[in-house]
């Protein structure tokens, strides 16, 4: 039987293309995003299952086997809103944080901002190096 392609992974899709899918406003602050990313993360941008803007990989295994790769920092940029990716239960982490950010949505381990001018950069900005120290910490040894 063959194996299937993981569908996260990267795909070689020109980053523009997945900035792209932000119109309007959100267009200008998907390119904010990629730079705060990028200065975060210390790494170039990279599209991840289509949609995806990456920055950094890290290996992971869970204790059932499955195992793959997954960007270390993660955004998805769209027409209605920005899709952060952060550690699994980032609000039950750092409710400090959260209290301060502004408006947003959230998932497990989803950050939902429909525009940017309603939350502070700065702590954004500290979720995300959180986030990154997290995972790195977290996955670091699974090679």
């Amino acid at each position: 039987m063959a194996q299937r392609t993981p569908a996260m992974r990267p795909t070689g899709e020109p980053v523009v293309d997945a900035l792209d899918r932000a119109q309007g406003p959100r267009r200008a602050e998907a390119e904010e995003l990629c730079a705060l990313f990028g200065a975060v993360s210390g790494e170039q941008p990279v599209v991840w299952a289509s949609r995806i803007i990456g920055f950094g990989e890290v290996a992971y295994t869970y204790e059932s086997g499955h195992s793959g790769i997954v960007p270390v920092l993660a955004f998805s940029p769209a027409a209605r809103q920005h899709t952060i990716y952060l550690t699994s239960d980032f609000e039950d982490h750092w409710p400090d944080l959260m209290a301060r950010l502004g408006s947003y949505r959230s998932s497990t381990a989803c950050l939902y901002l429909t525009r940017l001018k309603n939350i502070d950069r700065g702590v954004l900005r500290e979720l995300l190096v959180r986030t990154r120290d997290h995972t790195l910490a977290e996955w670091s040894d699974c090679d």
